[in-house]
């Protein structure tokens, strides 16, 4: 008698099911034929607008998701397409909450686009340096600690330099000192996990708990005595991608950081898979004993690696002092280096992959700040919790299972 199998798949096509019939059945009656939400795609009256009305866009969504739901409960013979109709129906999720919550009202899409890249930007740049790590073979869950000392020592230096040279060249060089700092505290890491094979776990966590002292003990010595001034680094405007319809103003009308995260991540999706550098890193973090075999030196790899992941997180702490803030206030990377962890999870150790992970939990953080905005009756705390319960979402396997690099957590000694 053959046995019935439920796999990934038919759970997540259930979901869809449910979900769908919840759309149709429970949500969407409860709008007005006439209530529409009004998507607005710049700003001004010449802005281009688009009306929709909220409980049919409801029922077609709930639609679609029935469809796509029975889809995948097919059988295999559908799996490919029921796959990309659960894929697009996972996206059509930001849209539909974003009409159903402006019920009624008026919303700026680019707004909210721009918010989500922006918010995205420290998580995306914590993915990228967790890539660069663990692709290696060393786990590294001191990105929350390597960002905070960034955005600590990056923000000090500003101060200390500040009066004594030209605000823009004051700004560069402390941002070079957060990178800096970031790469120290990563070959502290390598030191520790790498030379002296410590447990990799312990090693991370050890780090983040110095971080947050030597952070405060600097802040309450330093920081707090000084004239704190809100300078934060200036917007580049790129000279006729500024200018273009739509997208001009919200992708190329922005800060170094914000730009260098795109630059970091198409670099790194080169050098990890077109280059011998990224096949060796690769090697490494799959095999080090057959590495070391063909003449890679598996330690020099690690460290290299180890230190270009922490220069990142360094970067990515600046994002919070020098780009966004204009100051430091203890933990004030607020957990997005533990987030960086779930993104490069969501994108399965790759740097597209991991960049779409940080701009699905910056989306969850600007719907949180948009709800407040368009006045829906929820109490901020929720609101706020938001980006981590999406976190435990991506961690408890939405994105299907994750395959790390075979070798990572795994301290290699050479044998003589």
């Amino acid at each position: 008698m053959p046995t019935l199998r439920f796999h990934r798949v038919h759970v997540y096509a259930m979901l869809f099911v449910v979900t769908g019939a919840w759309l149709v059945v429970g949500i969407s009656p409860r709008f007005p034929p006439d209530e529409t939400t009004v998507l607005a795609f710049g700003v001004g009256r010449t802005a281009p607008k688009m009306a929709l009305p909220v409980g049919r866009t409801l029922l077609a969504v709930g639609a679609y998701y029935v469809a796509a739901g029975l889809l995948g409960l097919a059988g295999r013979r559908f799996a490919r397409l029921a796959t990309g109709t659960m894929i697009l129906g996972g996206l059509l999720i930001f849209p539909t909450v974003l009409v159903a919550a402006a019920a009624g009202k008026q919303t700026n899409v680019l707004t909210m686009l721009n918010e989500s890249l922006r918010l995205g930007t420290p998580i995306a740049l914590g993915a990228i340096a967790g890539i660069w790590c663990e692709r290696s073979g060393v786990i590294n869950i001191a990105i929350e600690g390597m960002m905070l000392a960034g955005a600590c020592f990056g923000f000090t230096t500003f101060f200390f330099l500040g009066e004594r040279l030209p605000t823009n060249q004051a700004l560069f060089i402390s941002v070079l000192v957060a990178v800096v700092t970031g790469g120290l505290m990563a070959l502290l890491h390598g030191v520790l996990s790498i030379t002296f094979r410590t447990d990799q776990i312990v090693s991370g966590t050890v780090i983040n708990i110095l971080a947050i002292g030597v952070t405060s003990f600097v802040r309450r010595e330093y920081l707090l005595s000084t004239r704190a001034g809100r300078v934060t680094l200036p917007s580049i405007e790129i000279p006729f991608l500024s200018e273009l319809p739509v997208v001009g103003s919200v992708l190329f009308n922005n800060k170094p950081i914000f730009y260098s995260m795109f630059i970091l991540v198409a670099l790194t999706h080169v050098i990890l898979f077109y280059t011998r550098w990224g096949l060796r890193t690769r090697a490494v973090g799959e095999h080090p004993r057959a590495a070391d075999t063909v003449g890679i030196d598996v330690i020099r790899v690690r460290y290299m690696n180890v230190f270009i992941s922490g220069l990142i997180a360094g970067l990515g702490g600046a994002w919070f002092s020098l780009e966004t803030v204009g100051g430091f206030d203890d933990l004030m990377t607020n957990g997005k280096g533990f987030i960086a962890l779930a993104a490069m999870i969501f994108g399965k150790w790759t740097p597209l992959g991991g960049l779409g992970g940080a701009m699905l939990f910056g989306f969850s953080e600007a719907l949180g700040t948009r709800f407040q905005i368009l006045g829906i009756p929820l109490p901020s705390q929720f609101l706020q919790i938001v980006p981590y319960v999406v976190t435990m979402i991506v961690l408890a396997g939405l994105v299907g299972r994750a395959i790390p690099p075979a070798a990572i957590g795994q301290p290699y000694e050479k044998q003589s």
